[in-house]
C-alpha cells in the first residue's frame, strides 16, 4: 500500500490508506507497537559475543559473501579468537559452498542449533544447511524470511565469541530490517560496505549507505572488491571495470566514510570458493590476500563501538514503513 502509515504508527489501521488492508484490525488493536519480546532474548544470547559486524551491500554480484567468509578466515587464523559466520540471504545462500561445508547439516542440542565448524574456532550457520538439497529453491514472503532470521539469532548456541560476522543479501529490504532491529537490543560494531568500482553499483552502495544512516546503523567503512587485475607474471594491474566517477576512493571522501581497502580481482578467489577453500591460506602471498590482512588489522575494525543502535523511530515514520504483512 503506497500510503501505508507504518505498523508502529499512531494512525496505523486506522487512515484511508489502511482500508482493504488484510492487516487493518491487526495494526488498529495496537498489538503491532509493542516490541518484540525476541529482541530482548536475542539481546541476552549475543551478549557473550564481542563484535557483531554486518557486510552489506545495495548491489548484488559484488562479492558480499567471498568478503565475508575470508574475513571470517582471516580473523579465524588468530587461534586465541572465536569466530562465527551467520549466513542471512534467505535465498541464495552461498556460504556453504564457499567455506567447504556442502551436505553438512545442522544438529538440536539441549542448548539449541549447533552451528556447523569449519575449524575449532570458525562456526557458521545458514539456511543452506537445512535444505534437502543445495538446488532446492527457498520461496519465501517477508515473515518467513523474518522468522528464519530471528531463530538463527536467538536459538543458534553460538557460544562466547570474538567475533560474529553477518552475510546479507544485496538490498535495503525484508532481511536488512530484521537483522538490524533484532540486534537493537545488542552493541553492534557496524557495517562493511562492499562495492566494485564502477558507477552502476556504486549508485546501490549510496543507497545502502543511507540505509544504515536512517536505521542508525553505524559505518565500518567501505570495501572496493575487483578493484583492478593484478597479472599474476607481470604484476602490472588492469582497469576491468574502470572506475569512471572516481571509484570507492571518491565516493568515501565525499561521503566521509573510511576507505578499508581495495581487493583486486584475482581469478584463484573464484576458483577457492567454488572449492570450498580459503583462498588466504591458498594463496597468502597473493596482493588480495594482502588486502584482506590489511583489513583485518585496520583500527576501524577492531575498534569497539558503545553506540546502541535505534531502528524503529527511524524506519518506522509515515511513509518509510511499507511492509504491510499480506
Amino acid at each position: 500500500f503506497e500510503d501505508c502509515p507504518g505498523t508502529t504508527s499512531e494512525q496505523a489501521g486506522k487512515s484511508a490508506s489502511c482500508q482493504g488492508c488484510p492487516n487493518q484490525k491487526l495494526c488498529a488493536s495496537g498489538a503491532t507497537k509493542a516490541p518484540d519480546p525476541a529482541i530482548a532474548e536475542i539481546g541476552e544470547k549475543l551478549s557473550t559475543v564481542k563484535h557483531k559486524i554486518l557486510v552489506l551491500s545495495g548491489k548484488g554480484g559484488v562479492g558480499k559473501s567471498t568478503f565475508s567468509a575470508h574475513l571470517a578466515h582471516a580473523l579465524a587464523s588468530d587461534n586465541t579468537k572465536e569466530i562465527a559466520l551467520l549466513d542471512v540471504d534467505i535465498c541464495g545462500p552461498s556460504i556453504p559452498r564457499i567455506m567447504g561445508l556442502e551436505g553438512e547439516q545442522v544438529h538440536q542440542s539441549g542448548s539449541g542449533w549447533s552451528p556447523v565448524y569449519v575449524d575449532d574456532n570458525l562456526a557458521v550457520m545458514s539456511i543452506g544447511f537445512l535444505l534437502s538439497s543445495p538446488d532446492d529453491a527457498v520461496i519465501w514472503r517477508g515473515p518467513k524470511k523474518n522468522g528464519m532470521i530471528k531463530q538463527f539469532l536467538r536459538d543458534v548456541d553460538w557460544g562466547d565469541l570474538d567475533y560474529l560476522i553477518v552475510d546479507t543479501p544485496p538490498g535495503t529490504s525484508d532481511e536488512h530490517l530484521s537483522i538490524v532491529q533484532y540486534l537493537s537490543s545488542t552493541q553492534v560494531d557496524g557495517a562493511i560496505i562492499i562495492t566494485t568500482p564502477q558507477e552502476v553499483s556504486l549508485q546501490d552502495v549510496r543507497k545502502e549507505i543511507r540505509f544504515c544512516q536512517k536505521v542508525k546503523l553505524p559505518i565500518i567503512g567501505v570495501v572496493e572488491n575487483m578493484s583492478g587485475f593484478v597479472c599474476p607474471k607481470c604484476k602490472n594491474t588492469s582497469q576491468i571495470f574502470p572506475p569512471t566517477t572516481g571509484g570507492a576512493e571518491k565516493m568515501c571522501a565525499d561521503l566521509k566514510l573510511p576507505l578499508l581497502g581495495k581487493v583486486p580481482l584475482d581469478p584463484r578467489i573464484a576458483r577457492s570458493c567454488d572449492e570450498g577453500k580459503s583462498f588466504l591460506s591458498e594463496v597468502p602471498d597473493s596482493p588480495a590476500a594482502e588486502v584482506y590482512q590489511k583489513i583485518v588489522k585496520s583500527e576501524f575494525v577492531f575498534r569497539k563501538r558503545p553506540t546502541q543502535m535505534s531502528i524503529v523511530q527511524s524506519v518506522t515514520r509515515k511513509g518509510q514503513n511499507k511492509s504491510c504483512v499480506t
